[in-house]
């Protein structure tokens, strides 16, 4: 019973001087001792009795104190170094022990071809980081109902209705308008959206062989026009939409993350710059719980989001 008493004991102290460490550190960060006491939602005695208590333990005055102000002395920049190091390293043991605790599945959704270039890659990272989950990917071109169809997240390329869930904003995507530079050699450039009655056009839908395109009518203007325009070829599927214009059958209206790679290459222009319409959010969608005890859930959001970010930032 004595020696679990002294284990007890022994482990309070370094708990005490580990958070020590934390308010010696504060202090210096902060400028001040009221700063840190602060900062930390602690009393200015406090973090007095701390500073006081490392400097008895390491026998060495760590600040240089005057009625107004301290100073750091040279061995308070030398513990400071130490224990910045020390507590960064007992941070990343904690991250990797949570990680290795995080387990179980998650459903995620997203329109097929975004989440096929996008989504598929964070996933593919999820799961090395994460080796106790699992991920079943739903990737389609509807509106999932997430509650209905049982799936965890979902990825929106739309503005949201107001609903139960949790939306976190992940950036924007624009609506290009594009074409082959060989198809622009044999019939120019669309000038203004009017032009676009006198071009051979592709449509992405099954419904039709025409498509109304919204575009703004001024470069400077908010007001958006919609302009007929008639399709020689129509079909369900973006990609092979994109790579029809690519070999200069027509004009296209694709989004921009699905065409990025062509515009980079050089296979595809894009036209009409100055009339696009406000470009359309992109949204992280979860139930409200943020994945209720799945841990897996929680950790792909926030595994997820700040990625998914930084590709739409990028783009």
């Amino acid at each position: 019973m004595r020696k679990l008493q002294d284990q007890v004991s022994e482990m309070e102290m370094i708990v005490d001087r580990l958070e020590a460490m934390s308010i010696f550190l504060a202090v210096i960060d902060s400028g001040s001792l009221a700063g840190a006491a602060r900062r930390l939602g602690r009393s200015p005695a406090s973090v007095t009795r701390a500073i006081a208590r490392l400097e008895e333990i390491s026998g060495e005055r760590l600040l240089e104190r005057t009625p107004r102000s301290f100073s750091v002395s040279e061995a308070g920049v030398r513990h400071a170094s130490v224990y910045r190091t020390m507590l960064a390293e007992l941070a990343q043991l904690e991250a990797r022990s949570q990680d290795a605790a995080v387990s179980g599945s998650v459903v995620i959704t997203a329109p097929e071809l975004f989440g096929r270039l996008n989504v598929m890659p964070i996933v593919e990272s999820f799961l090395i980081a994460y080796p106790q989950t699992e991920v079943r990917t739903v990737f389609m071109n509807r509106m999932v109902d997430l509650v209905g169809e049982g799936v965890d997240v979902a990825v929106r390329l739309a503005t949201l209705p107001d609903s139960s869930l949790t939306a976190m904003k992940l950036g924007e995507v624009r609506k290009l308008t594009c074409a082959a530079p060989r198809y622009l050699e044999e019939l120019g450039e669309p000038a203004r959206p009017a032009d676009l009655a006198h071009h051979r056009c592709i449509g992405l839908n099954h419904a039709g062989t025409q498509e109304l395109w919204p575009y703004r009518e001024h470069p400077d203007g908010r007001r958006v026009r919609s302009v007929r325009v008639a399709c020689r070829l129509t079909t369900n599927n973006a990609e092979a939409a994109i790579e029809a214009a690519v070999r200069g059958l027509g004009i296209v209206r694709p989004l921009s993350y699905q065409v990025e790679k062509h515009i980079a290459q050089g296979s595809l222009v894009s036209l009409l710059g100055d009339h696009e319409p406000e470009p359309v959010p992109v949204s992280l969608v979860h139930r409200s719980q943020g994945g209720g005890n799945n841990s897996a859930v929680r950790a792909f959001i926030g595994h997820a989001v700040p990625r998914l970010r930084g590709l739409l930032r990028a783009s």
